[in-house]
């Protein structure tokens, strides 16, 4: 068997702890496409219970995906093989206990190593062999060699972003071209940065001033946004449902970016509304708070689990608007037969919507903060593949808007390939919609977040916020 291919994951025997877990979510994250939270948020069941050990799970998961570049560089000269001809579970092993021993102090360097020698004697029926001798051997080694000086930005600006900030090559390469230096450097210190907890304040159930003084007299510090006007800064304390007013529905936890985007339909109450790519339902849930709950949302998604999630989330904010469809944006007849059964409408029943939110299916290349498994599992082509996905979904959707309507297309991305080429394709493809500049729906904080197209980007913006790009195009009245 190729050890580097050896796909068996790391399963802990007798109690499960934070790093058995944790490892077991690394190992199993190199094999699958599901975003690693949904992947962290299955593994920690059995320690649900136990916050100090779901903290560290965490921790350790997080910690290695969002460094494993640098945490690699730091490993090279204290490894006799290369990183890729050892075993995934031994790569992540290693990797997990770098982290602790580089970055958390308050973890001892003794507890790191023996730790982590025991994980390896566990998995010996998984791995076929005995590691531990070997784990043992390269964390000393770790811990005794001096670290080595970063590489220089001015002999090789690519190594050293790469290093750095731990960003594959291909994307050093791509951001210095088309940024430039210190864009690319600024963009890539981001893109390593813990993301503070932002919540959009749901405005059916309480005003934002409200609800941060109920969130400070419980004990909360907590912040105003400053561009988004509904969103929340906390400062973490324990879980999310355990802050007030979950339960009750008074919040959804969205990044501030994010809660941008629905607000530029510029919706009304009573009016059909399409979100074409709607799970988990941030969006969704927004755009239904927009219009009072009054009107018809539409929610497809391709995948019915991932719609339970919206389901789940509208039944908690005590939103009714919205309906839940599964099916592909790009093949109208796998969900437009559902909307008849479901919503009896005039325009719904002709397939025509007021309104419509594409956002898209994208590299995710601005939220890797969020999400930094996608870094270790796209390339660059991954770009083409998602704007022919992404055109795909536009051209299969436009006849299903209502001439004057409105479509926004929206990415968490903001490479050209899946942003303003999108745009320019559809646009050239299709007389019949123009592009709106989107300053009159942005909150006037947000006006220097515009393109020379007046589209929406948020690139290395000074608020803290994701990296989201959004365009708004209406469909000609005849």
């Amino acid at each position: 068997m190729d050890m580097a291919t050896d796909r068996r994951p790391a399963f802990p025997v007798h109690k499960p702890s934070a790093r058995s877990i944790a490892l077991a979510v690394l190992v199993e994250s190199t094999q699958s496409a599901d975003p690693i939270d949904g992947l962290l948020e299955r593994a920690c069941a059995p320690i649900s219970h136990d916050a100090r050990e779901r903290a560290l799970t965490v921790e350790l998961v997080y910690g290695v995906l969002r460094h494993q570049g640098t945490i690699d560089w730091k490993l090279e000269p204290v490894l006799d093989k290369p990183m890729r001809k050892l075993p995934r579970l031994i790569q992540m092993l290693l990797r997990m206990a770098a982290h602790q021993l580089i970055s958390l102090d308050r973890i001892p360097h003794s507890a790191a190593v023996n730790e982590s020698v025991r994980l390896a004697k566990v998995n010996v029926p998984a791995l076929g062999r005995d590691w531990s001798g070997f784990v043992n051997a390269v964390l000393r080694a770790l811990l005794r060699n001096p670290v080595p000086p970063w590489p220089v930005m001015e002999d090789d600006p690519i190594r050293s972003l790469s290093v750095r900030y731990s960003v594959p090559e291909w994307l050093a390469r791509r951001w210095i071209h088309r940024l430039g230096p210190d864009e690319a450097e600024a963009a890539c210190a981001h893109s390593v940065t813990v993301p503070p907890v932002t919540v959009r304040v749901n405005r059916l159930k309480s005003t934002r001033d409200d609800f941060l003084e109920r969130l400070r007299q419980c004990g909360f510090s907590a912040f105003p946004t400053r561009v988004s006007p509904v969103g929340i800064t906390i400062e973490p304390r324990g879980s999310i449902a355990s802050v007030p007013g979950f339960s009750e529905g008074c919040f959804y936890v969205e990044d501030e970016a994010a809660q941008l985007i629905p607000p530029l339909l510029g919706a009304n109450s009573g009016e059909s509304i399409l979100d074409a790519c709607a799970a988990p339902g941030g969006k969704t849930t927004h755009l239904a708070e927009l219009i009072g709950d009054r009107g018809a949302i539409l929610a497809v998604d391709k995948k019915g689990t991932r719609l339970d999630l919206v389901a789940a989330n509208c039944e908690r904010l005590g939103l009714r608007s919205v309906v839940p469809i599964t099916g592909d944006a790009r093949y109208r007849d796998e969900w437009q037969s559902a909307v008849t059964h479901s919503l009896d409408r005039t325009e719904l029943r002709k397939g025509l919507f007021d309104r419509m939110l594409v956002d898209a299916p994208c590299s995710g290349l601005g939220v890797l903060r969020r999400h930094p498994e996608a870094k270790w599992r796209k390339d660059g082509a991954a770009l083409v593949r998602h704007q022919k996905l992404q055109l795909e979904i536009l051209d299969a959707l436009s006849s299903s808007l209502r001439p004057g309507g409105v479509l926004v297309y929206s990415t968490c991305s903001v490479e050209p390939e899946e942003t303003e080429a999108v745009i320019e394709r559809f646009l050239n493809a299709h007389a019949d919609f123009r592009r709106e500049p989107l300053a009159p729906w942005l909150p006037s904080e947000a006006r220097d977040l515009l393109t020379g197209q007046g589209d929406l980007t948020t690139e290395n913006n000074r608020y803290a916020m994701d990296v989201f790009y959004a365009s708004r195009l209406r469909k000609r009245d005849s």
